[in-house]
């Protein structure tokens, strides 16, 4: 049974965006994925890292955490921020919504985050922060 885990913090700049996606896909490597499973991994990364630092700071300096933990064949991936919250998780679930209409946001986020990963939970309290917790199993892995 594998078991690893690892904690990067950043600020709240879009310019880590990038280094989030690279820090994660390097951690997971270690599971031996598929192009295909790595490239799912790194979107959801993107998405949950964006909307922190788009909606969760607002342009304002803060930090985003990303825990990540492997057990056998999974990446259990934590995103974190102490923004301003979602104030209807559900609501801000749903396809299409966006509460930045003026940025041009597709509000495809979480639904991005929710095909590519097994497993999404958020967490999130009005003026404390958000917390998004993926799992991906890796079907690599079961060779």
């Amino acid at each position: 049974m594998m078991k690893n885990s690892m904690k990067v913090e950043f600020m709240s700049k879009s310019q880590n965006e990038a280094f989030a996606r690279v820090v994660v896909a390097s951690f997971a490597s270690q599971l031996d994925p598929t192009i295909e499973e790595l490239a799912d991994v790194k979107t959801a990364v993107s998405e949950a890292v964006t909307n922190a630092i788009i909606h969760g700071y607002e342009g304002k300096d803060g930090t985003v955490s990303i825990s990540c933990r492997i057990e056998d064949r999974e990446i259990e991936i934590i995103v974190e921020d102490n923004g301003k919250g979602i104030e209807d998780v559900e609501q801000a679930r749903q396809p299409l919504y966006t509460s930045k209409p003026e940025l041009e946001r597709s509000g495809m986020g979480f639904t991005v985050m929710e095909t590519f990963m097994d497993i999404i939970e958020i967490e999130s309290q009005k003026d404390v922060g958000t917390k998004v917790r993926m799992v991906k199993r890796f079907a690599s892995c079961e060779n």
